[in-house]
């Protein structure tokens, strides 16, 4: 299958996803930066250069196409491909509000395309296995879950400033990794109150740190925090608490952590086991393998529109909360608008 990708910062990596992909063949690209379009072209020796999306949807062999573009342009893009006839891959996060995200849900049905919302956190190997663990009861039941997103954004303003932009919601538009994340793992959350503050990137318009705890289903306590300001390596580190144990894991760390009353029969000698793992923090050749698995076998994507939906949905309410120092209920007042696409 023929892919075109448009943006080619994060865009690039899903070229070579798809150039490592035995059932695909990158094709087209887009990017308004004539010479990253050159270079890139000849880089990977992909036949259509262009620096308008227009004219990459127009091109009938191509059946995918990424959008890897700034947050606020993925609705029009994401609408416009599905109306052309390509499967979508959207880079996180889907949109940065609920009326997008409910259109492009809109053009997904319609279209009758495959549409993914590229959450990569859900590929890296550490939390992978984070995951396959908890499934397998070796912690018992969750109670406490939390996941934290920070990263010095000092030096990553994007092409134009764009992460800049008064729109763009640091806790939407990165603090999302942490959120889906803990919604892959403990499931919906159901409300959620926050605090934000604005301490450290002085010359930016958005409050640069948000400590949001959200009570998710099943009376399982959660806590996200995000900052774009803090003087730290990025890391995701994030803690599962469940009856029978814990697990510490990150996206930056080639091990995680493990304790369980399976290894300690007696509190005086509790202590972690370390599980080697890859560090993968960005695996976008598996989120790739994944999506084009899909659609080769026609399998239901599990990152769909709704999904990402839900994600944004969680990030907002917690912007919501800050904003107006209330509790927000994430069901009634945000879920109901698109659970009956």
């Amino acid at each position: 299958m023929k892919t075109g990708v448009i943006g080619l910062r994060m865009g690039k990596a899903h070229l070579t996803g798809y150039e490592q992909n035995p059932d695909t063949e990158p094709y087209g690209i887009c990017d308004t930066d004539e010479e990253r379009l050159r270079i890139t072209q000849k880089e990977f020796n992909i036949p259509f250069a262009t620096n308008d999306y227009r004219k990459l949807l127009e091109i009938k062999d191509i059946e995918i196409i990424s959008v890897a573009t700034p947050d606020y342009y993925h609705r029009q893009q994401c609408v416009d491909a599905l109306f052309a006839g390509k499967h979508v891959l959207c880079e996180k996060p889907l949109a940065l509000n609920i009326d997008d995200c409910i259109e492009i849900a809109r053009a997904v049905k319609k279209s009758g395309k495959k549409f993914m919302v590229g959450q990569v956190c859900r590929f890296a190997p550490g939390f992978v296995l984070t995951k396959e663990i908890i499934e397998s009861g070796e912690i018992g039941e969750l109670f406490f879950v939390e996941s934290e997103y920070a990263h010095d954004y000092r030096a990553a303003e994007g092409v134009g400033k764009w992460r800049k932009d008064k729109r763009r919601k640091p806790f939407i538009g990165g603090g999302c990794h942490a959120v889906d994340l803990l919604r892959w793992i403990a499931g919906d959350p159901v409300e959620v109150f926050a605090y934000s503050n604005h301490r450290c990137l002085d010359d930016w318009p958005v409050d640069d740190a948000t400590l949001a705890i959200y009570r998710f289903e099943k009376d399982v306590m959660g806590k996200v925090f995000c900052s774009i300001g803090c003087i730290r390596p990025y890391t995701m580190r994030s803690v599962f608490y469940g009856t029978k144990g814990t697990i510490v894991s990150d996206n930056t760390s080639n091990q995680i952590l493990l304790c369980s009353t399976r290894y300690f029969k007696t509190k005086s000698n509790y202590d972690f086991v370390k599980i080697p793992v890859r560090i993968i923090s960005h695996n976008v050749h598996a989120e790739i393998n994944y999506f084009v698995g899909c659609l080769l076998n026609n399998k239901t994507i599990e990152m769909d529109v709704i999904e990402g939906t839900k994600t944004v949905a969680a990030c907002l309410a917690a912007v919501i909360s800050s904003e107006e120092n209330r509790k927000v209920n994430i069901r009634e007042e945000l879920f109901g608008k698109f659970e009956n696409l």
